[in-house]
This record gives C-alpha cells, sequence and structure tokens, in this order.
C-alpha cells in the first residue's frame, strides 16, 4: 500500500518492521483457523500461502496478484494440511484471495512521483509518497540521508547525477521524476565545476590570517590574497568610495582647491604593498598626495595607464575606458556594490559587464544586492555566470512574475531563488551573525498633519489620476495608451513632489523640536526643495551641520564626515537618500530622521546604515514623518510589500521595516524624542488604486471633513 508523505513519519526501517509484525499475527490467526485449501487448477494449484522474502519485492502489486513467476508454494501436501512456517513467511488473509496469474497480461506497474528540489541547507532534496521499491533506490544515492524533521531525503549536489541514474534503473515501479528546473539545474552544474577557493586559504599571509574575524576570512582582501599570482586587481566602486577603498582619511577643502590624500591606507596595512602601487582614478587631480598614491586623471587627454597592483576606478568612469579595461584583461576584479549594476540599459552597466565576465575572479559586493525586485539580480548573475543566466526571459519567467507596473517587475519563486543563489554564488553575512555586539536599531513613526490649503492641491492631483487611469482602461489604441501612460506619470510625479512641499513647514516644525534635545542627528530627504529647505532652516537657526547631496562633490564629501564625526559644534548633517545612503560613516550621531521616503526599500535601509555600524555605541533611533492622507501612506506599504519578496529572495524569510512605536498623531511641537506607546500602522494599501479611490469619491473639497483623526 502506497502512503502520501503527510501520512507517514516513520523511517523505512520502522516501515518495515511494523509490516512484518502484522505479517507475524496474520500467520498466527491463520495457523489457528487452519481450514483447507481449495485448488484452481490440476496443473497449477493455488496456495493461500507462499514463501515470500522479508520485504516485498519490487513487482509486488498492491491488489495481491504477482506479475512475474509465481512464488514457490510451501507444500503440496493435502489441502487440509498446513505446512510449517519458515523465517520470513507471510501469510495473506483469506479476505483477500491471492492467485498466480500465468498468461494473463501484466498489470500496470505502481506510479510513483519522486520531486528534486534545491533545500536551504544547500543540498538536493528528495519527496515521494512512501514506497519500500522507491527507498531502497534512494538509499543507493551517494550520501543519501534520511532528514526526519522535515521528512525528506537529501544527498549533496554532485550526486544529482547519480541520483537521476538510479531512479531511472529501479525496477518493479513506475518512477516519475520531477526534476530541477532547467536554470536551476544548469547553475548547479556550473558551481560544481568552480574550483573552491577556500582550498588556497593556506596561500593567506600569516601576517594577514592573524588578524582575520571567522567572517573576514571570506571577504574580499582574503580572497584577493590567496591569488596573489593573478594579480593586478581591479576594483570597481561608487565614486564616493574610490578613495575609501584606498582607505584614505581625506582633508579635503573644495573642488577648486587643493586635494590633500591622507595617511591611512587599508590595503598597504592589510596586504603589505608599496602605497605606490596603488593606483587610483579620480577627476580631479589637484593638491598634495601625501601617502604617496598613484593618482590618474579621468579626464586625461593621452592614454590612461592602469599599471598598479590594485587599481580603483567608479563605475562611471568604465564607459570611457572599457576598451583599455578589455585589453588589460583584469583576472581578478572586485565590483563594490554591485547592485549599481541593477540597470540592464545604464551604460555602467552594459560597459562592466564584459570587463567582469572576463575575470578568472570576480567578486561581487553589495549589503543590498537587489534594492526592490527580483529582477535586479539579473545583470549581477549574468557577470558570475553568463553561460548560465543567458536569458532574461527565462530567469524573468521563473523568478519575476506578478507585478502590476511592468514586465518582470513582480516575484515569484523567492525560496528557490534564494537556496539557488545560497548554493551557488551568494555568501550572505548580517549585521545580526557579524556584529553581535552591535547595538539595537529602533524605527518609530512620526504622523503629520498637513494644511488644509496643501491637501486640496494634492487631493486635486489624485482625483485628475484617477481619471486617467479611467480614460486607460477604456480606450483600445496603444498611441492613446502610451500618451495617456505619460500623463499618468507625470501626474504620479507632481504628486510626489507637492507632498514634499507640502510637508516642509511641519517637518521645520519637528526639527525644532529635535534641536532642543541638543543631540548630533541625520536627517534624510529626497526632493531639493525640502532638502534646501531644511539647511536653511538650521543655518537660520545657528545649528552647525553639513550637507552632502548631488551637489556636493564626491571627493569632497569625506572632509564633511569627518567635520561631523570630530567637530561637537557640528550637530546636524543634512544628506540626501541617494547621495548620503551610502558609504558614509556618520555614527557620531544615534539619532536619523526620514523627512521623506524612497520607493526603495534598500535606499531606506542604507541610509539608515549611515549611523548603525560598526563604530556606533548607542541605540540609534529613526524617526519616519510620514504625512497622513497623501502619497506617504502609499509609499511605506509598497516599500513593506517590496521588503517581504526581498526577504524571502535574500535572506529565506520576510522582512519587514519594523517599526517599534509610534508618535502620537499631534502637533510636532508637542511631540518629544522619547518613545510613545505603540500606534497603529498605515493603512494597508498595496496599491496607489483605494487611496485614489478615496479621493475621487470625496465632494467639493470645502465641504470635506478635516483630515486629522488617527487611522484604524
Amino acid at each position: 500500500m502506497a502512503l502520501d508523505d503527510d501520512d507517514w513519519d516513520l523511517s523505512a526501517e520502522e516501515f518495515d518492521s511494523l509490516e512484518r509484525d502484522a505479517f507475524q499475527k496474520l500467520t498466527q490467526q491463520r495457523v489457528n483457523s487452519a481450514s483447507t485449501c481449495s485448488s484452481s487448477s490440476s496443473s497449477y494449484p493455488s496456495f493461500d500461502l507462499f514463501q515470500v522474502p522479508q520485504s516485498f519485492p519490487n513487482n509486488y502489486n498492491s491488489n495481491c496478484s504477482f506479475q512475474s513467476s509465481p512464488a514457490k508454494p510451501i507444500s503440496n501436501s493435502l489441502p487440509n494440511k498446513v505446512a510449517p512456517l519458515s523465517p520470513g513467511t507471510r501469510v495473506l488473509p483469506p479476505s483477500v484471495p491471492c492467485k498466480v496469474n500465468l498468461g494473463e497480461p501484466l498489470k500496470e506497474l505502481p506510479k510513483i512521483t519522486v520531486k528534486f528540489f534545491l533545500h536551504a541547507s544547500g543540498n538536493i532534496a528528495a519527496k515521494f509518497p512512501y514506497d519500500q521499491a522507491v527507498v531502497g533506490a534512494v538509499r543507493k544515492i551517494p550520501k543519501a540521508t534520511w532528514y526526519a524533521k522535515e521528512r525528506l531525503w537529501m544527498f549533496p549536489i554532485p550526486s544529482l547525477s547519480s541520483a537521476e541514474k538510479v531512479l531511472h534503473e529501479t525496477s518493479g515501479v513506475n518512477i516519475e521524476v520531477e526534476n530541477l528546473d532547467p536554470l536551476v539545474h544548469r547553475a548547479i552544474a556550473a558551481a560544481s565545476v568552480v574550483p573552491d577557493l577556500r582550498d588556497q586559504y593556506d596561500r593567506i599571509p600569516r601576517c594577514i590570517e592573524s588578524k582575520l574575524l571567522a567572517f573576514q576570512r571570506e571577504g574580499a582582501i582574503a580572497v584577493a590574497s590567496c591569488v596573489r599570482d593573478c594579480w593586478p586587481v581591479l576594483i570597481i566602486t561608487p565614486s564616493s568610495l574610490r578613495l575609501q577603498w584606498a582607505s584614505v582619511s581625506a582633508v579635503l577643502n573644495s573642488v577648486s582647491k587643493k586635494v590633500d590624500l591622507a595617511k591611512n591606507n587599508m590595503i598597504q596595512q592589510w596586504l603589505n604593498i608599496p602605497s605606490s602601487d596603488i593606483l587610483v582614478v579620480l577627476s580631479q587631480c589637484g593638491g598634495t598626495n601625501k601617502s604617496g598614491f598613484t593618482i590618474v586623471s579621468s579626464n586625461a587627454k593621452g592614454t590612461i595607464h592602469l599599471d598598479g597592483l590594485f587599481n580603483i576606478i567608479s563605475y562611471d568612469v568604465v564607459p570611457k575606458i572599457q576598451n583599455l579595461l578589455m585589453a588589460s584583461e583584469f583576472k581578478v576584479v572586485i565590483a563594490d556594490e554591485s547592485h549599481f549594476l541593477k540597470n540592464a540599459q545604464a551604460k555602467r552597466t552594459s560597459a562592466s559587464l564584459p570587463v567582469i565576465k572576463r575575470a578568472q575572479y570576480a567578486i561581487l559586493l553589495s549589503g543590498t544586492p537587489a534594492l526592490s525586485r527580483p529582477i535586479e539580480l539579473f545583470k549581477q548573475l549574468e557577470a558570475l555566470y553568463p553561460d548560465v543566466y543567458k536569458s532574461v526571459h527565462e530567469y524573468g519567467n521563473r523568478y519575476c512574475k506578478g507585478g502590476t507596473f511592468g514586465l518582470y517587475q513582480g516575484a515569484c519563486n523567492h525560496e528557490e531563488l534564494h537556496n539557488l543563489m545560497k548554493a551557488t554564488v551568494m555568501i550572505r553575512r548580517l549585521k545580526n551573525d557579524v556584529l553581535s555586539e552591535l547595538p539595537v536599531k529602533r524605527r518609530q513613526q512620526v504622523f503629520l498633519d498637513l494644511a488644509e490649503k496643501d491637501m486640496k492641491q494634492i487631493n486635486a492631483f489624485f482625483r485628475e489620476l484617477e481619471v486617467v487611469k479611467g480614460k486607460i482602461k477604456a480606450c483600445q489604441s496603444k498611441e492613446e495608451v502610451d500618451s495617456l501612460k505619460f500623463t499618468e506619470k507625470n501626474l504620479m510625479n507632481k504628486i510626489y513632489t507637492d507632498s514634499a512641499e507640502a510637508k516642509i513647514p511641519t517637518v521645520l516644525d519637528y526639527l525644532g523640536t529635535v534641536m532642543e534635545a541638543g543631540c548630533k542627528f541625520l536627517v534624510f530627504a529626497h526632493h531639493q526643495s525640502m532638502i534646501d529647505s531644511i539647511y536653511q532652516f538650521l543655518l537660520k537657526k545657528k545649528v552647525g551641520c553639513i550637507r552632502i547631496d548631488g551637489s556636493i562633490p564626491t571627493v569632497a564629501r569625506q572632509a564633511y564626515v569627518t567635520e561631523f564625526q570630530e567637530k561637537d559644534s557640528i550637530k546636524a548633517a543634512v544628506l540626501s537618500i541617494k547621495a548620503g545612503g551610502v558609504g558614509l560613516t556618520l555614527t557620531a550621531a544615534s539619532t536619523v530622521i526620514f523627512a521623506e521616503l524612497s520607493w526603495t526599500p534598500g535606499d531606506l535601509i542604507q541610509a539608515e546604515d549611515r549611523a548603525h555600524r560598526i563604530g556606533q555605541v548607542s541605540s540609534v533611533n529613526i524617526y519616519y514623518l510620514l504625512a497622513n492622507d497623501t502619497v506617504d501612506d502609499i509609499i511605506w506599504d509598497v516599500v513593506q510589500s517590496k521588503l517581504e519578496n526581498l526577504g524571502q529572495m535574500l535572506d529565506g524569510h520576510e522582512n519587514t521595516m519594523e517599526v517599534a512605536a509610534s508618535q502620537p498623531r499631534s502637533s510636532p511641537a508637542k511631540q518629544k524624542l522619547a518613545f510613545s506607546q505603540p500606534g497603529s500602522s498605515p493603512s494597508k494599501q498595496k496599491t496607489p488604486d483605494s487611496y485614489m479611490k478615496r479621493c475621487n469619491s470625496r465632494e467639493d473639497p470645502e465641504n470635506q471633513p478635516k483630515f486629522k483623526n488617527p487611522r484604524h
């Protein structure tokens, strides 16, 4: 009898033992009530008693009819005699007559489906309903083990081909193998032939080995030290991190003044190489060079020579010197913040990928490899395994279905993608795993009430947007749809911008409360109008502050960071979410404020972590300023939805922007930095539709109620 996998939680050995006990009892009952056995044929008598092995043979059918040669009868003695039972003898119950079917068509073999899938442990798992013949076959797979907790058989990836062969050759049962997806199969096969670099870790110089923490052994510098015979190394990084990769503590004035490249060289410290062998390509090369790095201008008219042992360039420079990079044939390429390659249409992506593909050793680094959705991983995976990830449609159909904002903008098969990356390309190191002593990070929502006059304009835009969406659904002309889509996008941008404009007075009011506490703080925003207003407000209040946004040259940003970190008089850092959210260490502050939201959760988390990183000694309190009944409601839920997908894909479980407590929805002037009682989270609106319908259904705005009440 075949049991479904949900019906059994015993091992095959336990089932076999139970089966033997049952038949022994039946045998005893049969002996106690022995009766004569009638003969069905003079030539081929039928017996109720047969000599059978300890386990049923593979050709045993559930209707008790043997499909091959009949079992040997125990005795041809008189029908009223019962032969003595030898070990292994089984008696079939009288209610289930058994025959030897000779000359009849063979019965169809029982069909068992065996499903292979990639397990979170990195092994291949096999799942199937209990069948002793299949269990026997699976036992023959090299290193196959029974995992009782999940009721699965598992074996290492190299045993996959053997598993397929073993099941194919199993007789007596019709085994249908539900194999791995072709993309998964190719990725596993490609990864299995790549040599494990850990076998070369004995090449790490002893002076480096002694300094490494456990999690640092798999870091880029340690790996690079293992393959020293393949140097020189190319490092591609965002512009703001070039000097940081050379670990320069810079003292910079402005872009038009001197550039003082400074003191500490981390690559030299770890790898013990002369600083002159570290080449950095900069757009500005004026000033002194106390550290002795080789500095090359990306604007040089002549040919750039990348002849350092470590050559550090920005993503933006790659398209300009792609021919040079391809000709240089760097065998070791490190791409930092590799999510910069998420956009397939970007020039830096199309120029960087061929360089990375040609490398013998390619190392991609990112704390947030995908900022919003699985499609952002494709180009990074292609860079590592171009022969596997060669069709965006194959990848998209497998992992990116279900979105409502365009082709492959959704997410599906999260668990499989997570397990695949973990088994083949990804070393995922979370802060909780490597920085156990890092203080806690707590988020809080602060709800702001906007002026009625500002809400009128926002609501009007939402009503107009709803009308446009209705027209899109109704029209059948592609040209008209494209035109309306363009209008829709412009309206969404206006709503986003207007929401920022409307929030400015209440944001400044809230910052006034923060300033009273006298602590250092970071404040992030997106729109230029918000950034300008906050910066001018702080200057007017005579609060020492720095500003880092797109208008500040990348070579000057480290000077501002140093100023914020070291000077007590500098209380605030006004930062754009994009420019100030990556690569900066601002641990002098333990208070982080978001005046606006970004649609991209990865941008928000990276911005949070400017304060929540190594060197932080205090708990980090993060405040999200949300305006009731504006686009903030929608963005927050979109961010949460994206985080759930990203968490399943990258970490194997859902992530959320967990909020510890919410401030009361009262005037910001009355709100203090201390935590209040927990409040309700924003209403669940997974798309803008529900909110726009609510706005559209309102009557004349002049007669509408005031939207200052808490949401429930």
